[in-house]
C-alpha cells in the first residue's frame, strides 16, 4: 500500500474550479421568481402572514377586553370597600352617640340625686 499523495497546486486549482462551477450550476438549477411554484409558496406565506396578524389582533382585543373587565372589578370593589367604610363610620358614629346619650343620662340621674 503506497503512503498519501500530496496533492499538486493544479490539482487544488482544478478542484476549487470544478466546486466553484457546481455552485454555479445548483444556483442556475433554482426555479426564478416567476416560477409558479415559487409564486405559489409566497401566497402561502403571505396568507399564513395575514393569519398570523389577524390571530394577533384577536389576542390583542381579547386582551384589552380582559383588562378592561378587571379594571372594572377593581373600581367595583374599591366603591363597595368605600361603601363599607362609610357605613362603618356612620354605625360608630351611632354607637357612640348612643353611649354619649347613655353617659349624659347617669350624669343628669347623679345630679338630679344631689
Amino acid at each position: 500500500m503506497s503512503g498519501f499523495k500530496e496533492p499538486s497546486f493544479a490539482d487544488r486549482q482544478k478542484a476549487a474550479q470544478q466546486a466553484r462551477k457546481s455552485i454555479l450550476e445548483k444556483f442556475k438549477a433554482q426555479p426564478g421568481p416567476d416560477d409558479p411554484l415559487v409564486q405559489q409558496r409566497a401566497a402561502e406565506r403571505e396568507a399564513q402572514a395575514a393569519a398570523r396578524a389577524a390571530a394577533k389582533i384577536a389576542r390583542d382585543a381579547e386582551k384589552a377586553e380582559k383588562k378592561r373587565r378587571d379594571e372594572e372589578a377593581a373600581a367595583e370593589a374599591l366603591a363597595l370597600a368605600a361603601r363599607e367604610k362609610e357605613e362603618a363610620a356612620k354605625r360608630e358614629e351611632a354607637l357612640e352617640a348612643e353611649r354619649k346619650a347613655a353617659r349624659d343620662a347617669r350624669y343628669a340621674a347623679r345630679k338630679k340625686r344631689k
